[in-house]
């Protein structure tokens, strides 16, 4: 059935020669058509007679009065115009899908990535596209890859050590956690950096099991105390630090304000980077494209 298909296509004239024989027989002139399809007349006259020699008929007889269709072209123009209107139906309903799913996007990112982040990315995108709609859900790692699997996000941002199973993506940027306390906690003193030892065994104030922020200081210091506090937000995990309760492990993107303001102070380490990627997710094998496609350019181009 396949090779039948594609040996019927052979003998079927591609559409821009049949909408020329339907501006010829419109027009009543070879030359007028031409120029309505914006073509040259030598072009329109070529473009006509390779159309007759695969159709194996003459469709139009020329003279210096102008172009009349034989009957042979009245009967193929009437098949011609009703092939042209279903290839103007399906274009329009290609548009209107395009249209439906640019109209919209749906962003699902983890709390770092979306707090501090994801703002500008998503302002640069609606100078370019101010007229798609954006919705942002935010949680941890874990539960971006279960929004993308479920078809409820369209592209995801994660900071975990690796990417989530089913999942393809791209790193847009690299961020480093840093140890911080209250200056009025013991570590604000130190005189020597702080081993990392010391720190796997001091129940800390943490983000949630699931978190890319967790996730990376667990896998960096072989395991950790039991927390002091636990939360699901990074702003609840700063609050708690800057009221003195605890040491906390945060991105050094979140931690600008209350650095610069000295209501946190950061603890140098020993013997351990707490480095990581941040990136782009997308289910494996459905690479995002229309809007997604363009907020992932723009992570990229202003990536941290």
């Amino acid at each position: 059935m396949a090779g039948h298909t594609a040996g019927v296509a052979r003998r079927v004239p591609d559409l821009g020669a049949l909408e020329l024989l339907l501006a010829v027989a419109r027009t009543g002139s070879l030359g007028r058509a031409a120029r309505e399809l914006g073509i040259t007349q030598p072009a329109a006259s070529s473009r006509i007679r390779s159309m007759e020699r695969q159709l194996g008929v003459a469709l139009v007889d020329r003279s210096p009065r102008g172009s009349r269709l034989t009957d042979a072209g009245v009967l193929v123009t009437d098949w011609a115009r009703r092939i042209v209107e279903a290839a103007e139906a399906f274009d329009a309903g290609a548009q209107a899908l395009r249209d439906r799913r640019d109209s919209r996007l749906r962003v699902a990112a983890s709390m770092t990535i979306a707090e501090y982040l994801l703002p500008g990315w998503l302002i640069a995108l609606r100078a370019e596209r101010p007229g798609t709609a954006v919705s942002l859900l935010a949680g941890n790692s874990a539960a971006v890859a279960e929004r993308l699997l479920a078809d409820e996000a369209d592209l995801g941002f994660v900071e975990g050590l690796s990417v989530p199973t089913g999942l393809d993506s791209a790193v847009i940027a690299h961020d480093d956690l840093i140890v911080v306390v209250a200056p009025g906690h013991p570590w604000a003193r130190r005189r020597r950096p702080l081993a990392a030892a010391e720190l796997a065994a001091t129940p800390l104030v943490l983000r949630e099991e699931g978190s890319g922020t967790r996730q990376v200081l667990d896998a960096a210091l072989g395991g950790l105390a039991a927390p002091l506090l636990e939360f699901s937000s990074t702003t609840a995990v700063k609050a708690a630090a800057v009221s003195g309760a605890g040491p906390a492990v945060l991105s050094e993107l979140a931690l600008g304000e209350e650095l610069s303001a000295r209501r946190l102070l950061r603890v140098p380490l020993a013997d351990v980077r707490l480095h990581r990627s941040l990136r782009a997710v997308w289910p494996t094998g459905h690479r995002p494209t229309g809007p997604a496609r363009e907020l992932l350019a723009l992570t990229r181009s202003r990536g941290v």
